[in-house]
């Protein structure tokens, strides 16, 4: 560690080291069978919430990081961040994937939020979506951010926390 440098400490390239390490220890004491990358993401200008790195996983139970939503997946990253004392301001920037399953579940729930406004405008009422992780949350909430005819809200506590779409 770089004594001298106090902010290198807390450099996100800091945590990779341990977060690889964590992961192997992991994936070898368990019974799946699953291998993994850790690699720098390239920025995208349509998704202003691209993470810096992606924790990358493939091999013969990959399919099982990805039923349900993706739940198993979502626990190993949110266990691993925290495992690892990510410091808060870098938790947006690393992300787990599998089989480029964030790249169609952002395209999904960006759909979904156009379709929820629409509707809510349509009907004059609010609509809620189901109770979302918080990345997923601020995906929806970024989606309609230039949308005049609509307001968006998180409510809620916990794993039971939701977005809430209101005609304007």
């Amino acid at each position: 560690m770089d004594t001298e440098n106090p902010s290198a400490a807390n450099s996100l390239e800091h945590y990779l080291p341990m977060l690889e390490s964590a992961l192997r220890d992991i994936i070898r004491h368990s019974p799946f069978k699953l291998t993994f990358s850790i690699k720098k993401n390239a920025p995208d200008p349509g998704d202003p919430e691209a993470p810096d790195y992606v924790v990358d996983f493939s091999g013969y139970d990959a399919d099982l990081l990805l039923e349900k939503n993706a739940t198993l997946l979502h626990a190993l990253e949110y266990m691993l961040l925290q495992a690892i004392r990510l410091d808060e301001g870098h938790l947006r920037s690393i992300a787990f994937d599998c089989m480029d399953w964030r790249r169609s579940r952002m395209e999904e729930l960006r759909l979904m939020a156009q379709v929820a406004a629409d509707r809510a405008i349509d009907t004059g009422n609010p609509f809620t979506l189901n109770p979302m992780n918080p990345r997923e949350r601020r995906i929806i909430h970024l989606a309609l951010k230039d949308r005049t005819d609509v307001r968006t809200q998180s409510e809620g506590m916990g794993l039971e926390r939701k977005v809430v779409i209101y005609p304007a």
